[in-house]
């Protein structure tokens, strides 16, 4: 059972050290930040601008799921009936469509064009290093088959015949 507990702990200090906990938190707390300057977007503009068309605020909507609601004027509670706060549903659907669309076209998207753009140059540059690699085999093998034919002479002599000779006989 210790050698479980052993375990466990070093994977999550593991965890822990690979830098990718820091990260998520940081992302955490900048969505929360991000999420209320959503909200306030909604709630002062968005909401606003439904109830002009409309005759109240966005989250001001709701119906009664039975009978008429009955309100008490001094506490603004529901004495009767249910209330289905729809209004705010709405308004809540659309922080997240709001809060969706600017993630994806100011986040996803640039960041997959990047990633797309540094592999299709990460490829080429592969690419020019295979044909650099293959071109240098090539020289390499004229070298080699030069060599190999100034052993031999020029008559196709032996390995080691026709070296030291002089040709101007």
């Amino acid at each position: 059972m210790s050698e479980k507990k052993v375990s466990l702990l070093e994977g999550f200090k593991a965890f822990l050290t690979r830098g990718n906990v820091i990260d998520l938190a940081v992302a955490v707390v900048i969505g929360a930040a991000f999420t209320q300057v959503v909200n306030a977007f909604v709630k002062g503009v968005i909401n606003p601008l439904v109830g002009a068309f409309g005759t109240k605020d966005l989250e001001g909507y709701s119906s009664c799921l039975k009978g008429p609601c009955v309100t008490d004027p001094k506490t603004g509670e529901v004495t009767e009936g249910i209330r289905i706060l729809w209004g705010s549903v709405l308004s809540a659907a659309l922080s997240f469509l709001i809060t969706a669309a600017v993630v994806y076209f100011l986040l996803v998207l640039p960041m997959a064009k990047y990633l797309a753009r540094r592999a299709a140059m990460q490829a080429a540059k592969d690419g020019v290093q295979e044909t650099l690699e293959v071109s240098e085999l090539e020289v390499l093998k004229e070298i080699r088959d030069a060599l190999v034919s100034q052993r031999r002479g020029p008559a196709g002599e032996g390995p080691g015949q026709g070296l030291g000779r002089d040709h101007d006989e």
